[in-house]
């Protein structure tokens, strides 16, 4: 199996180097970073639900079928935490899927 995340980084035009600091690009650098990590939480949860509604389960079966709380099933579906790998797979498994369909 293969994954390819890539981030790409951009800085203004009238970047500067001579103006901007080493550490002032390591916080842009990472506050895209984080912007693009809340875009793939946000999409892998919503291709979380678009496959729980497929299959006609409610966030509470779900969540049950995955022993994970309900409120936290949602807060998946709504891209507000990253999981873990093993979730990723239990999700997959109790969706019937493969866990590369979750992926973004």
């Amino acid at each position: 199996m293969h994954c390819e995340i890539r981030f790409k980084f951009t800085i203004n035009e009238d970047y500067k180097p001579w103006i901007y600091s080493p550490q002032i690009v390591i916080v842009l650098f990472f506050e895209q970073l984080i912007q693009n990590m809340s875009e793939l939480t946000v999409s892998f949860g919503l291709k979380v639900r678009e496959q729980r509604k497929l299959k006609n389960l409610s966030q509470e079966r779900l969540a049950l079928l995955c022993n994970i709380d309900r409120s936290y099933m949602g807060r998946i579906e709504r891209g507000e935490v990253n999981i873990t790998l093993e979730k990723i797979y239990e999700l997959a498994k109790a969706l019937d899927v493969t866990p590369e369909n979750l992926l973004p």
